[in-house]
């Protein structure tokens, strides 16, 4: 196992950090592994070098917390762990049981840690910006939960840059811990958050952990999977013909390597020099025996191009997205518009003067 340091912060994580969304409670998900079917993963991590593994409250309702914890201290020494949770999302009918406002961040990180049966979380993190909550307040509240001992630091997920640049701004005018850890969604079907968070986090020391690399299972090429049969999350995000291109491109690159697509997948993310570490939800020990080769898969200059020229600009995957996106494809033409194809609008550029064109593009070069 390769670590590395968690942005400019003295904690070093395993290169590849376990994702537990898919531990705990079959009465939340059908895809959702129990205790006794969860222990061999997270054995199996471990047994390999993982020190990195990534929970929230939300999962399984809790659930998730009590069964991964009951296999941690089974298995780990607490002390070697690096071990994170989320809040936010809502856990429980109560109107307070959601969001992050001080009420319900003291009220989960105790819950977290009662679940979890542990004294302290290594990074407790927001799971998204809540938007109906002063900043001042949830960042005030998450210090006093580091300056009490039960988080030794604090991390964000999933939100816009300017987002973000709200919380460090009031971290640093309040002397207030700041975030070490910003966990996003990057894989070669989604790579929006390239643009500005990726290099915020970089101009600002913060670590990056990027979930989903394999666009939840599109770029594995199994559309047949419990979980891509009953999650609409992945056709919500990736149900368009440009992920359909690039996930038959990692294809193949695989075929052409002899290798799976997962291994490519996979691989493309860890190349990146800004990823401190890449999620990992795997369903056998066999898929996580993928990733751990991952690390070590080496990409050229041509298997690269085959992977990344079909991808084109989409809206952000976020919280304040979800059921709004516009999708990667043309919309078709209405009212006035609808009649006119591109035959009676031909603005392409003949093949004669491609040549020039390109000729003029490099000396700009």
């Amino acid at each position: 196992m390769k670590y590395t340091r968690l942005g400019n912060s003295g904690l070093r994580v395993s290169r590849l950090c376990l994702g537990t969304m898919n531990m705990g409670s079959k009465d939340w998900k059908p895809w959702i592994f129990d205790e006794a079917e969860s222990e061999p993963l997270i054995g199996h991590a471990l047994d390999n070098g993982i020190n990195f593994v990534d929970l929230a409250d939300f999962y399984s309702a809790g659930e998730g917390e009590a069964v991964v914890g009951n296999i941690l201290r089974r298995l780990a020494r607490r002390d070697e762990l690096i071990l994170t949770t989320k809040l936010g999302y809502q856990i429980g009918q109560d109107v307070n049981s959601y969001g992050t406002s001080r009420k319900h961040i003291l009220d989960a990180i105790n819950g977290s840690l009662q679940r979890l049966k542990m004294d302290y979380i290594d990074i407790y993190m927001l799971h998204y910006f809540d938007t109906e909550t002063p900043v001042e307040e949830t960042m005030e509240a998450l210090n006093d939960v580091v300056r009490s001992g039960k988080a030794r630091y604090i991390g964000v997920s999933t939100m816009y840059t300017w987002q973000f640049a709200k919380i460090l701004n009031v971290c640093e005018k309040n002397g207030w811990t700041k975030p070490v850890n910003m966990q996003l969604q990057l894989n070669c079907a989604y790579r929006e958050e390239e643009r500005e968070m990726i290099p915020y986090c970089m101009d600002q020391g913060i670590g990056v952990s990027s979930f989903s690399p394999l666009a939840r299972g599109t770029l594995a090429n199994d559309p047949n999977s419990t979980r891509n049969k009953t999650d609409f999350f992945t056709a919500q995000m990736y149900n368009d013909k440009t992920s359909y291109d690039i996930a038959c491109s990692v294809q193949r690159v695989a075929e052409a390597k002899g290798i799976t697509s997962s291994q490519v997948a996979q691989a493309w993310v860890l190349r990146k020099p800004e990823i401190s570490s890449m999620l990992v939800g795997a369903d056998s020990v066999e898929q996580l025996d993928t990733a751990f080769a991952a690390l070590d898969t080496e990409l050229d200059a041509e298997d690269l191009h085959e992977i990344e020229r079909n991808y084109t600009p989409c809206d952000l995957i976020n919280d304040y997205t979800a059921e709004k996106r516009t999708p990667r494809t043309p919309r078709a033409a209405i009212g006035k518009y609808a009649d006119q194809t591109p035959e009676k609008h031909d603005l392409s550029i003949p093949n004669s003067d491609i040549g020039q064109y390109a000729d003029q593009a490099a000396n700009v070069a």
